[in-house]
């Protein structure tokens, strides 16, 4: 039965909810980094980091649809692997002249990728074979 699961294809969903679901975490954070005092430049960077991948992707996903499928797997591959190093590499940037705020940028970061992550596999995983 479990195999059954990962083996069924299914239709990509909207990344409408998952993006929201991300947004609303950023939202959420905001209030908390103004009421503990800490300094809104994490918060902002994090929020920044947050929306340039979600161009990223919504980029790459256009260029997708222009290409092949054996093209179109490179594009991805590729663009996966860019955006992972571009953020490690702005993160680095940041943390080797202030940690605190690196620290703060990449928790936020991480809590909104971790939220967007989990909706969309409820919506990949609820959705009908």
């Amino acid at each position: 039965m479990r195999a059954g699961l990962f083996a069924t294809p299914r239709p990509v969903p909207s990344r409408l909810v998952p993006i929201a679901g991300g947004a609303l975490v950023l939202l959420v954070a905001l209030p908390i980094f103004v009421l503990a005092d800490w300094r809104l430049a994490g918060w902002a960077l994090g929020a920044v980091l947050w929306a340039g991948m979600q161009a990223m992707t919504l980029l790459l996903a256009r260029l997708k649809g222009r290409t092949g499928n054996l093209a179109a797997a490179g594009v991805q591959g590729f663009g996966l692997f860019f955006k992972a190093v571009a953020l490690l590499v702005v993160l680095v940037a940041v943390a080797s002249s202030d940690a605190h705020l690196a620290v703060a940028a990449a928790l936020t970061y991480a809590l909104a990728y971790t939220c967007e992550l989990g909706l969309s596999l409820v919506t990949y995983f609820g959705a009908a074979p």
